[in-house]
């Protein structure tokens, strides 16, 4: 049985897909040139590089997440499962990004971080048996 939480997951996950299609749009639009964002090896072009695949990775992990079943004794982590996972989704490229821009957010990698741990331990805890 799918918990109500899963629905969701789903919507969100799907969305930071589209996002990553989107933003891989755009910053394509300039990859071209070896001197985007200070050059290839550049740490705002690889930062940026890392936001956008955190899209689609996460995305995908949300719609998997959406899709997985879970026991009816697992709706309390299974709510803490999909919070974390929506959480860290929007988080992860967000501080990426944020990082491209302005050095001093990596110190905000901890948030994103601490939200897909704790989504894999409830999964872990409160999966499917």
């Amino acid at each position: 049985m799918n918990a109500p939480t899963h629905a969701i997951n789903w919507l969100v996950g799907w969305w930071l897909v589209l996002a990553a299609f989107a933003t891989g749009a755009a910053i394509g639009l300039f990859f071209h040139r070896p001197d985007f964002l200070g050059g290839y090896d550049a740490f705002r072009r690889r930062i940026l590089r890392l936001g956008h695949i955190a899209l689609a990775a996460l995305g995908m992990l949300n719609v998997i997440y959406a899709i997985s079943p879970w026991p009816v004794a697992g709706l309390a982590t299974a709510t803490g499962a999909s919070i974390g996972f929506i959480v860290g989704g929007i988080a992860m490229p967000a501080v990426c990004f944020l990082t491209a821009w302005r050095e001093g957010f990596r110190h905000l990698f901890f948030i994103p971080v601490v939200a897909l741990m704790f989504a894999v331990v409830c999964t872990l805890i409160g999966g499917a048996s």
